[in-house]
């Protein structure tokens, strides 16, 4: 079932780098930005991930904790980790339990060719563990942005 926003998250359990189990009920108190990727070393993928990277201190001041999520396996995601100096951790969903809960696993077309791709997509997550915004098919420009003010504003609110 597909979270639906100002709605509780389902109860799920995700490995990420670091050993850290990603469930909505262990960052409870905290604002999780999950935000959805295609594939771990690839333009469009690295670029989104340095500007999470940049912006991270801001997030962190804005009182949220980032994961980036994909289909590739740990030790992918610990060097695209290493490479880049993410200080942010990176679910591994190689089964793509997630992919399909947050419905971001689509049809695309490549090289004239049907495959199932990772739709990039962010999602903000309150400190209830409610979902309160979703960004779908979005573009790497400027999205960073508008996520860090979206947090601000829902912090703000909280306050």
């Amino acid at each position: 079932m597909t979270p639906a926003i100002n709605k509780l998250l389902p109860e799920f359990e995700a490995v990420a780098t670091g050993g850290v189990k990603f469930s909505p009920q262990a960052f409870v108190g905290q604002t999780v930005v999950l935000y959805f990727y295609p594939k771990d070393h690839t333009p469009g993928c690295t670029t989104e991930a340095m500007q999470f990277r940049d912006k991270h201190k801001e997030f962190i001041k804005a009182g949220a904790i980032v994961f980036g999520v994909s289909r590739d396996n740990l030790l992918s995601h610990d060097k695209f980790k290493e490479n880049l100096e993410l200080p942010y951790d990176l679910i591994a969903d190689t089964e793509e339990k997630l992919c399909h809960m947050f419905g971001v696993v689509k049809n695309k077309i490549m090289y004239g060719k049907k495959v199932k791709g990772i739709e990039r997509s962010t999602f903000l997550i309150d400190a209830s563990g409610i979902l309160r915004e979703e960004w779908r098919g979005i573009k790497v420009a400027d999205h960073v942005d508008a996520v860090l003010k979206a947090v601000k504003d829902l912090n703000k609110e909280a306050a």
